[in-house]
């Protein structure tokens, strides 16, 4: 059975549904960053944040019921308004993993040690079978925007290959493809440029300075058929409430709490739009509301107003996000064990959100992106 620390808080809190709300003028609450523990907010103070505990608790009541979500973790303003399920259990990212990849290139890319518009020719970069040519020209910058023409097999699945033009018949940074080649192989300039390992680097940038409280280097393992190509899926497990803290790094443009973790014109580059929606491939994913970015979704078209004006989102199979939304100052990290076989649907994480901006009272001017 899953072991699920359903510490719903709203439910702890029913005896504030019935105060009053803070009175006119109050002082807005404002951002703090967590220490070694999360604070969270309790008793009068969910509406001082401007929540309805009534509409966290239809929240989490859709969840219990009808979700297989196993972790949540919603952050307001530094501080955890809402959580779910066993936050602290350690399982696989799935392609979070390469959001997370995108930020510990900012480092390396600010001093010079990686050079975004080197070429796989230029790094000696090849792989089973040979690359082509033309797709030897494909830059470290191609790479991390999936855009490198690139289409040999990846070492794992779960991607866009099966709908790949031709090889050879794209040039590099013409057209963008969801393919794992491309983000596997990121990995792999990274550790050639840098003479660093990613999980070692995991550590380092994120883990330490922002004091992920699940941290394990031990169960960091690369995976994937060599066979088929040599660069494996550089694969990440974390706990929801050290995914939120990424979350949060992200929200804060790479500042922790004083502190430039990531340098900052990175932090905003990689969830700028590189493609948007209307240049996503396949075709059928114009018919989202996803551009991309730096390993990054990016809410882009006529439906990206109001609170999704400027968000964008870490995600990965099964069930895994870690989605911010800046004009809110909200963080939503979202987790989905697949030890146990189950999948959180599009449809159920996008009903999450909309439950959650109802217990924000935060007004949609038009109908959520999905509808």
């Amino acid at each position: 059975m899953i072991r699920r620390q359903t510490v719903f808080w709203a439910l702890i809190l029913a005896m504030a549904a019935a105060t009053a709300s803070p009175a006119t003028g109050q002082t807005r609450p404002v951002s703090v960053f967590p220490g070694q523990e999360w604070e969270y907010v309790r008793g009068a103070e969910l509406l001082t944040y401007g929540w309805s505990p009534e509409g966290l608790r239809n929240a989490f009541e859709f969840v219990r019921d009808s979700a297989n979500s196993t972790g949540i973790v919603v952050v307001d303003r530094g501080k955890i308004v809402f959580q779910f399920g066993d936050i602290q259990e350690l399982s696989y990212l799935a392609s979070v993993r390469k959001s997370v990849l995108a930020m510990l290139y900012g480092k390396y890319v600010e001093d010079g040690t990686i050079d975004l518009e080197a070429t796989l020719l230029e790094l000696g970069m090849d792989d089973e079978g040979g690359l082509l040519e033309v797709e030897k020209q494909a830059s470290v910058h191609h790479l991390i925007t999936a855009r490198s023409g690139v289409y040999h097999p990846a070492s794992n699945a779960g991607d866009d290959l099966a709908w790949a033009p031709a090889r050879g018949t794209q040039q590099p940074g013409t057209y963008m493809l969801y393919s794992n080649w491309d983000f596997n192989s990121a990995g792999g300039a990274f550790e050639l440029m840098t003479g660093r390992d990613i999980y070692d680097e995991l550590g380092a940038q994120l883990a330490i300075p922002l004091q992920f409280q699940d941290w394990d280097r031990g169960v960091q393992r690369k995976t994937g058929n060599l066979v088929a190509s040599r660069y494996p899926a550089y694969h990440m497990h974390l706990s929801t409430r050290d995914m939120a803290r990424i979350g949060y790094l992200m929200l804060h443009e790479g500042n922790w709490n004083g502190s430039q973790v990531i340098p900052r014109d990175w932090a905003r580059r990689i969830v700028s739009l590189v493609t948007p929606l209307e240049e996503m491939n396949p075709p059928r994913r114009r018919e989202g509301y996803f551009g991309y970015g730096y390993m990054w979704w990016t809410w882009d078209g006529p439906r990206a107003v109001g609170p999704f004006q400027g968000a964008y989102t870490a995600r990965g199979a099964v069930g895994q996000w870690i989605t911010v939304f800046p004009s809110l100052d909200l963080v939503i990290a979202h987790k989905t064990h697949n030890i146990y076989q189950r999948t959180t649907s599009w449809a159920s994480w996008e009903r999450f959100i909309e439950l959650i901006f109802e217990a924000k009272g935060v007004q949609v001017e038009s109908p959520y992106p999905w509808r």
